[in-house]
């Protein structure tokens, strides 16, 4: 047994009967069956020695036989937005209509909420086909319509909504947005990225209540999935353009009332965003930092272990979807490179801003997050957080978010200056032939290169995007284990596949890094915070063991957050595994 760092042996809580999966604890972890946790901190990990830390006020919590994990850190999930789009927002995913036509009814017969206008999210035309905006343009006259789609970087808006955020006939198209069109050259209601700010900074911000409601029903169902640690990617004054434009610097005023109230008890690490999903440049950037607004939860008592502000969130392009990643070789329909979404009149004025910009980043003594779905703009951002880091070699911890490479030998560059890279399994799963599609074959086979980047030693984690893909982390793992896709089991013995060992570091101790909090989180030593999630069994080695696996227990600061009675009560909460 682990000596423990307390005085009295007293534990508050013991898990007995369990399995500790090796890597996630101490070194013999593989033969550990139990966890004691005091105050709030793991007291000691063991065998049936642990026994001896029960008193009559200590309550054994019996695995049996279930895994014992660190609890799971999802390190890129849309916590407020997420939120919105289970508790706020209708539902019209592929589960709820499967056409325009079910769509347009839908909206139709939807309750306008108090401040008259009607939101929606879900819609996919990858399913759906073409013709969406056709559908919602004349729809509800007098009533404002808009609908945002599954991965939150485009939108539907009626005619109603245009007029009311008052699009004019012919709007200037803002760096990184697109715009639909009529075939009279007009505004058919679609607005891409940048561009869906003409319709989100218009619409009323929705209602604190609904709002604190919505991330509390949220924060329950995340604990039932065994989610004790996400990074919410992207708060601030530029959020009103990104996913359903509740990513603003409200949410951040929420997210710290909620942690005065005690309220909060997952642990979140929040990136600042300056600007929207285009057009950031060195000035929007110096002038947030200057408003300290990453001071926000200074000085009020609120623990940065529970909430913190880590750094700002930077789109140097947008996505392959839209046309708007920048790559080094062209893709798409239009068979362009794309370009980055930075300032700048051409490639070479971009990159001196996108340096600029992560510079003024890191001189703030802060972290950079910088999305990048093109392997260009990778390489580029990765060229950017070198060139900041060489001032004075501070460990920022700056990511790469999302990520493409020209090819696997730019991996070593990352682990050589301690640069991470966060990606998304789920989504490369969901976009299958599609994706394919766009970016060809050679290039779909080898994005996102999780084998070659844990053998060239990258601190990798994988994550969600939740509400672009699902939070249910069996779901990720599987992907990243297994490289399948919507439309085609993955090659067998991928190279970029992973083991599911790996696949559980990327979503315990290896987000604890790039949080800058792997010396009190992501693994069961004695010290760190008692975030447990236990397993109904064993953990498994494959993919198909693993999604039968469902969360019984959830610890959070050794706090019980979820139990099995949740499970048996029938929670009506959307996606409980």
């Amino acid at each position: 047994m682990k000596s423990s760092p307390y005085a009295s042996p007293a534990a508050d809580i013991v898990v007995v009967n369990g399995q500790v999966p090796e890597g996630v604890g101490v070194v013999d972890s593989g033969t550990a069956s139990s966890v004691a946790v005091r105050d709030g901190r793991i007291l000691a990990v063991g065998g049936a020695e642990l026994n001896e830390l029960v008193s009559s006020r200590t309550r054994v919590i019996d695995a049996e036989g279930g895994a014992i994990l660190p609890g799971i850190n999802d390190a890129h999930l849309h916590f407020v937005a997420s939120a919105m789009v289970h508790f706020g927002y209708l539902d019209i995913g592929v589960k709820a209509a499967a056409n325009w036509g079910e769509v347009a009814a839908m909206l139709t017969s939807a309750t306008p909420a108090e401040d008259g206008w009607v939101r929606a999210h879900g819609w996919d035309q990858v399913v759906l086909g073409p013709g969406g905006a056709q559908a919602l343009l004349h729809l509800r006259p007098g009533t404002p319509v808009v609908a945002f789609d599954q991965t939150g970087h485009q939108l539907l808006a009626n005619r109603t909504a245009m007029d009311a955020a008052g699009v004019p006939e012919q709007p200037r198209v803002p760096v990184g947005g697109v715009i639909g069109r009529t075939d009279a050259g007009l505004p058919n209601g679609l607005f891409v990225d940048a561009a869906m700010e003409f319709i989100t900074t218009a619409m009323p911000q929705v209602p604190p209540q609904t709002l604190r409601d919505a991330v509390l029903k949220y924060q329950t169902l995340l604990h039932s999935q065994g989610i004790t640690s996400l990074t919410e990617p992207g708060l601030g004054p530029g959020g009103a353009s990104l996913l359903n434009g509740t990513c603003t610097v409200p949410s951040l005023e929420l997210l710290g009332s909620l942690a005065e109230s005690g309220e909060l008890s997952l642990r979140i690490n929040a990136l600042l965003l300056f600007a929207g999903t285009g057009g950031i440049s060195a000035q929007a950037v110096g002038e947030g930092l200057a408003s300290g607004l990453h001071h926000l939860y200074s000085g009020r008592g609120i623990d940065s272990q529970l909430l913190r502000i880590a750094g700002v969130k930077v789109f140097a392009d947008g996505t392959p979807r839209s046309g708007t990643a920048w790559m080094s070789e062209p893709y798409g329909e239009q068979c362009s490179h794309g370009s980055m979404v930075v300032a700048g009149a051409n490639d070479q004025e971009r990159i001196a801003e996108l340096n600029e910009i992560v510079r003024l980043i890191h001189d703030a003594g802060l972290q950079a997050g910088i999305h990048a779905t093109g392997d260009a703009a990778s390489e580029a951002a990765v060229d950017a957080i070198i060139a900041a880091q060489r001032a004075d070699g501070r460990d920022a911890r700056h990511y790469i978010i999302h990520g493409a490479f020209r090819s696997n030998e730019s991996l070593p560059r990352l682990a050589a200056h301690g640069v991470g890279y966060s990606t998304n399994p789920s989504i490369r799963a969901a976009g299958g032939d599609v994706v394919k599609r766009i970016m060809g074959e050679e290039r779909f086979a080898r994005h996102q290169p999780l084998g070659s980047a844990f053998r060239a030693g990258v601190h990798l984690n994988i994550a969600s995007d939740s509400p672009v893909t699902d939070t249910d982390w069996r779901k990720t793992m599987t992907a990243a284990m297994t490289r399948a896709t919507v439309h085609s089991e993955g090659p067998p013995n991928d190279p970029e596949g992973i083991t599911s060992g790996q696949a559980l570091l990327a979503m315990t101790s290896l987000p604890a890094w790039q949080d800058h909090a792997d010396h009190y989180k992501g693994r069961l030593l004695p010290g760190m915070v008692a975030d447990l999630c236990v397993l109904d069994a064993a953990w498994p080695a494959d993919a198909v063991e693993l999604a039968e696996r469902r969360v019984l227990w959830t610890l959070a600061g050794g706090r019980v957050v979820h139990d099995p009675s949740a499970l048996a009560a029938h929670v009506n909460y959307t996606s409980v595994p």
